[in-house]
């Protein structure tokens, strides 16, 4: 006990801060807290408690609670402490209730104690809201600041000190009456409670004759010797209670345990009592008899004790003699801290890129000491086979080189066998695919020439600026691209052009900087814009051939363009020659050509005017004529269907899509390309090929590490993500898989534990597949180290012997660096490079300078996981799948002899006689041989008990199956359908409003045996709904009907399945064939419904449309409103929020289509007006007819919640003859483009009024 002097008790109310709180930072705790005191900065009772915090700042695990009386202080005393450095070891937060004004919500509340619980906060400042209830074992001091105000609040901030050998500290003030008052009353009260509780579980006292099997004193309580934990006579009868209240139930049942008392007659006249427990039909033991005792209350107590004892023997109890929820450990990651927990998608880390140990080859390293032996190196050639399906427009598509890998080991055959599909063009795809030419013997000075050539062309290729001489190159992948001819020799390596290796690798050229993959580094800056438009100032080369009739050119790149003229002809880098083209091209002084469509003023009077003006740079040659031609595109990712987006509009396939922009080029600014176009071009399709081959490598390393026969391509197929955006993905595998690991583990666990009730069963199996379970089995085996969960991106892939960079942004988005309007030239059609933009950062993509690492998200590697179990199911079967599983760590077979047999069922005649087997089995088609499984499938917890159990179990089996068995059906039969379609028919074919329905067109619901009476009057509502539903022409629900199930009719379908699948004798077939007829007409893809709040949500977003909700409840009634743009659309109401929700969105999208209707007939009578959906456009096509220029916009306002941005835009023109109009602000929008249209209507209106158009067009 701590006291605390108070000099000046009528200065400071007692635990009163003043507004100054701040505390002097100085080096001796004593001088500052006493200069802190005399400057009435903190009060005496808060230089005490700082005293007392320091004595525990050397403990270990330190955890304190300090209990304050007023909200004030317990917002101001953390931040008095921290002020103070020799209280750093302290973390310090406050917990404050709701009813006040500065209120926690509860959510802070919920962060502050988990964040107290784990050591992240070490001291509590709490009101009274922490007295009671806060259960944190760790805290080993509780300090009463002000002294407590009730006894029960003393005992109970008392308890929340949980550690053993922890402190319970009150401050009080000397001297002070009232509080040596309240502490001795307090201490007093505490021992009456102490003696009263011994008192009430001490039975010495009693006669031994009123106990005949309970006569000692150990055998009037149950100890268990591993926790010590007790149940007493007296603490038993509230311990079933709680049991019974703990088991699964719902609002149609209320489980409690049921005693019969009897009466026994002694002689003499006494009486003797005895008790029977009746426990509800979901608990492991229904019925047990108690010893005679002398009372009734003594009789009651021994039956609940000896029944607490078999629970905790049957482990329904734990060993804290506490229900067993079926989850240990498991409850601690419940708690919500803030971070994303592991096996969620917010979850990401970074993991190394996986190479396959095949590519790892210490010849790579060969030659990098200058030392050539003449030793000859074993090596692999693989050629690079290219079949093109289909036709392109575009020559230069067919005139590729040709190429071979070389490699240090002999591939694995299915990497070779399977092909490639490159998407190169709109019309034609690329099948490519590995042939094995022989093994080769190179020597060492050879081997130096193939990696300089290796080198030089990866450096174009990928943009890098590399010197074969200094380049790194890593022996764990190696690897190398070489030429080949079209002629086959039996000696492969006779096949390699040396003559165009030797010509390329010993070319001057390379010396010249301004021919290097980067011609900024020469140019003395980082930075690829040189103080221009990227697309003006961008690096780009030539292609190979230009259109002058005659025969191509060769490649060249406009780096003179780059430059600055100065610098070039300062380098002697100007070409010196005159090149004789034909005249009736343009030349320097030819006039430059306007924009398509574009009617404004000229910027430039000729090509060398244009150079002039844009770069400084005047042309010597200005009668040579001019170069046409066109950019040689980056290296793609040809992988992805790039094209697919484009082809809806057919009829406009040929005139609007495929466009290359051409450039004109003076002759005396480009410089010849040492590499040949042809090789560029062949080289280009390089790495998406050998992605392809690296990820085929690891799938190949995989199966081989799990040891059973399934193709490579399937297992790639199972570790590639959608957002690889490629043409095949792992999440049709995963949906199967996810539902077959969720079936054998039900089953598993149903069968192992015949006596955990339903809820314990699911919470076992939640510790067995959950997302972060399966996480981190994936991170046991190193399957992040496999998995292709990144987009393809060429600028981020690492070569051997060229690493990417990342100084700059990446240049995918761009076709080509010259678009529209950068370099003066006109357009062309042609079936070449397509508009086309990659998606920004995905899942897999860093910001960094490393290649070899990227960012996964942890549900990514669960998913993995369920993905592979899917796949090994579909080539193997179970056999395959449950090996799988056991070489992931799920361990969920049993052997067939520690399946425990059937229960046996004693049931009453007078139940077998109250249920009409004969109809029952004749609405599912089979003859059950053990009558008890679906007399339990159909009885429900509110049925009194008479030797039957609830269908909860068989439910939870039942539910596992039946997933599991029309998931298969769906996935096999659709075999085409995308995932995200899988999983729509899936979420309608198994949900419990669809089985609900299955139950009434099938008349089960009658068969249901329950003791409820609101239970019976849902059901039959529901019935009523349902037959009208069904009454409709053409109406499909599938779950998505305009009445909500009761949840009883679907578990029961589920409950059948399980009794099915017991008495066929675990075999599933029987359960599908019993079930496929009974859920006909299964869902489909034809009829599968969209839910009214999704379509209402798509068509928002594609509409760009504000949608909000608004949701009101007035009684037993829900209202919810349905906003769109901010007007109210459609309304319904329900007594269920979630059926209103629903109803509203199908309303609004009624009123909506209606709308649209009218709205495009409206549009077809009055043909000659605007569309308002093309306003701005329609503005543009004024300005470009009159000549003025473009309008400009700008926003004035953008505002409101994240659900309801509004956005409001002005806008003006500038008019050739009378200067800017006025601005024209348009109405609040819920998008840019709708803000954009809105002023831009305004404006034409003012157009029209101030400068009216005559009928000819002219103003």
């Amino acid at each position: 006990m701590h006291n605390t002097e108070n000099h000046n008790p009528s200065e400071l109310e007692d635990g009163e801060l003043p507004d100054s709180h701040a505390v002097s930072v100085g080096e001796h705790v004593d001088e500052v807290i006493g200069a802190a005191v005399a400057d009435g900065k903190v009060t005496p009772r808060v230089q005490a408690l700082i005293k007392i915090l320091l004595k525990y700042q050397h403990t270990d695990d330190f955890r304190a609670i300090i209990f304050v009386e007023r909200v004030v202080t317990a917002l101001v005393l953390p931040k008095v402490l921290a002020e103070l450095p020799s209280l750093s070891f302290i973390r310090c937060a406050s917990l404050i209730g709701h009813n006040n004004n500065q209120e926690m919500r509860t959510s802070q509340m919920q962060d502050t104690i988990a964040k107290f619980r784990d050591g992240r906060v070490t001291l509590l400042v709490a009101t009274s809201v922490a007295e009671e209830g806060l259960d944190i074992r760790q805290c080993n001091v509780v300090i009463r600041f002000d002294l407590a105000k009730t006894v029960l609040a003393y005992v109970q901030s008392r308890g929340r000190a949980r550690k053993p050998g922890s402190d319970y500290i009150l401050m009080v003030e000397r001297e002070n009456l009232a509080h040596e008052t309240f502490l001795r009353n307090a201490r007093n009260s505490e021992e009456t409670l102490r003696k009263e509780a011994i008192e009430r579980t001490d039975l010495s006292h009693l006669d031994g004759t009123l106990l005949n099997s309970i006569d000692t004193s150990p055998d009037s309580m149950y100890q268990v010797e591993s926790t010590g934990a007790v149940v007493s006579l007296n603490s038993a009868v509230g311990l079933v209670h709680f049991y019974c209240s703990q088991l699964p139930s719902d609002r149609y049942s209320i489980l409690r345990p049921e005693f019969i008392m009897q009466k026994h007659e002694k002689p003499g006249g006494s009486m003797e009592y005895s008790c029977k427990l009746q426990l509800p039909c979901n608990a492991p033991f229904e019925k047990l008899e108690g010893p005679i005792c002398g009372s009734i209350r003594l009789a009651q107590q021994a039956v609940c004790l000896a029944a607490c004892k078999k629970l905790h023997e049957m482990n329904a109890f734990t060993d804290m003699l506490l229900p067993d929820r079926g989850s240990g450990e498991g409850e601690k990651t419940e708690q919500n801290e803030g971070d994303p927990l592991p096996g969620t998608a917010r979850h990401r880390e970074f993991y190394p890129e996986g190479v396959a140990e095949i590519l790892r080859g210490e010849w790579i390293l060969c030659g990098r000491d200058g030392c050539q032996s003449t030793q000859f190196i074993k090596l692999y050639m693989y050629s690079v086979n290219c079949v093109d399906v289909g036709a392109s427009k575009d020559p230069f598509l067919a005139q590729l080189s040709n190429f071979s890998i070389i490699f240090g080991s002999e591939l694995d055959a299915e990497v070779l066998s399977t092909p490639m599909d490159l998407f190169v063009a709109r019309t034609m795809i690329t099948k490519a695919s590995l042939v094995f030419r022989g093994p080769i013997e190179v020597t060492e000075s050879q081997l130096v020439l193939l990696k300089s050539f290796h080198v030089r062309l990866m450096s174009i290729v990928l943009d890098v600026d590399v010197d074969p001489s200094t380049t790194p190159w890593d022996p764990a992948k190696a690897y190398l691209f070489v030429p080949v001819g079209t002629e086959k020799c039996t000696d492969a390596l006779r096949e390699i052009d040396w003559t165009l290796v030797n010509s390329i690798v010993n070319t001057d050229a390379w010396n010249n900087p301004l021919q290097k993959a980067r011609p900024d580094v020469y140019l003395g800056t980082n930075e690829r814009t040189l103080g221009g438009d990227k697309r003006e100032y961008g690096f780009g080369k030539l292609r190979n051939g230009t259109a002058f009739g005659q025969k191509a050119h060769p490649t060249y790149g406009i780096r003179g363009a780059i430059a600055d003229f100065d610098i070039v002809k300062a380098s002697g880098l100007v070409p010196s020659r005159d090149r004789g083209y034909s005249s009736d091209y343009q030349n320097q002084e030819n006039s430059f050509p306007r924009k398509e469509g574009y009617l404004g003023p000229l910027e430039y009077s000729s090509y060398a005017d244009y150079y002039k003006q844009k770069y400084g740079v005047e042309l010597v040659y200005k009668k040579q004529p001019l170069i046409r031609a066109r950019g040689v595109s980056y290296c793609k990712n040809l992988l992805s269907p790039r094209f697919e987006h484009s082809e809806a509009r057919e009829g406009d396939f040929s005139e609007n899509v495929d466009k290359t922009y051409y450039v004109y080029l003076p002759p005396e600014l480009c410089l010849v390309h040492p590499l040949p176009g042809s090789l560029i071009r062949g080289a280009q399709r390089l790495p998406s090929i050998m992605r392809r081959v690296e990820s085929m490598l690891l799938a190949v390393q995989l199966k081989e590490t799990i040891d059973y026969p399934v193709p490579a391509v399937k297992i790639l197929e199972a570790l590639t993500a959608a957002s690889c955006q490629e043409t095949f993905c792992y999440e049709r595998a995963e949906l199967l898989g996810d539902a077959y690991l969720k079936w054998v583990v039900s089953r598993f666990l149903f069968l192992k534990y015949p006596q955990k009730h339903e809820g314990q069963l699911t919470r076992m199996r939640q510790q067995m597949v959950s997302n972060m379970v399966l996480y981190q089995f994936a991170l046991n085996k190193t399957l992040q180290s496999y998995i292709q969960a990144d987009r393809f991106a060429p600028s981020r892939w690492a070569a051997p012997g060229v690493l990417p960079v990342f100084d700059e942004e990446t240049r995918e988005s761009e076709p080509s660096i010259f678009g529209e309007g950068s370099i003066p030239g006109n357009e062309v059609q042609k079936d070449y490079d397509d508009d086309y933009t990659d998606s920004i950062q995905e899942e897999g993509e860093i910001d960094g300078d490393s290649s070899c690492y990227r960012v996964l998200s942890s549900k990514t590697l669960a998913d993995v996981v369920e993905a592979l179990i899917g796949v090994y199911y579909v080539a193997g079967g179970k056999i395959a799948a449950n090996h799988l599983m056991k070489w992931i760590g799920i361990h969920a077979e049993l052997d067939p002899q520690e399946i425990p047999p059937p229960k046996p069922y004693n049931i009453p005649e007078s139940i077998l006689k109250g249920i009409d087997f004969e109809t029952l089995e004749g609405i599912l088609g089979m003859k059950f041989q053990n009558k008890g499984f679906i007399i339990e499938a159909i009885t429900h917890a509110s049925r009194p008990s008479s030797g039957v159990s609830c269908y909860q179990r068989l439910e939870f089996v039942g539910d596992a199956v039946l997933d599991h068995l029309i998931t298969k059906h769906l996935f096999f039969t659709y075999t085409d359908l995308p995932p995200g379609r899988l999983t729509d028919l899936r979420a309608a074919a198994v949900n419990n409003e669809n089985f609900a329905r299955v139950a009434v067109r099938r008349k089960l619901h009658g068969h249901l045996r329950h003791g409820s009476s609101a239970l019976e009057k849902q059901i039959r509502e529901f019935v009523k709904d349902v037959r009208e539903e069904i009454s409709k022409s053409g109406f499909n629900s599938f779950g998505l009907g305009d009445c909500k199930a009761p949840k009883v009719l679907g578990d029961i379908i589920e409950s059948i399945a399980g009794a099915v699948f017991l008495d066929s004798g675990y075999d599933t077939s029987a359960v599908w064939k019993v079930f496929q007829p009974l859920l006909e007409p299964l869902v489909t893809p034809e009829t599968l419904p969209m839910h009214p709040i999704r379509e209402l949500q798509e068509r928002c977003q594609q509409q760009a449309e504000g949608l909000e909700y608004k949701a009101s409840r007035a009684g037993n009634v829900a209202t919810v409103e349905v906003f769109v743009d901010g007007v109210q659309i459609g309304v319904a109401q329900n007594p269920q929020k979630k059926m209103a929700q629903k109803l509203a969105a199908r309303n609004a999208l009624v009123v909506l289509k209606e709308k649209e209707t009218a709205a495009k007939k409206e549009t077809e009578k009055d043909g000659d007006k605007n569309n308002a959906g093309f306003t701005r456009q329609t503005l543009n096509d004024t300005c470009l007819r009159r000549q003025w220029p473009m309008p400009q916009y700008r926003c004035i306002n953008e505002g409101g919640p994240a659900h309801a941005k509004r956005f409001v835009y002005a806008v003006r023109v500038n008019t050739s003859d009378r200067g800017w109009t006025d601005e024209c602000v348009g109405e609040p929008m819920p998008s840019v483009k709708k803000a954009k249209d809105s002023a831009a209507m305004l404006l034409l209106e003012l157009l029209n009024r101030s400068f009216p158009e005559k009928p000819d067009g002219k103003k």
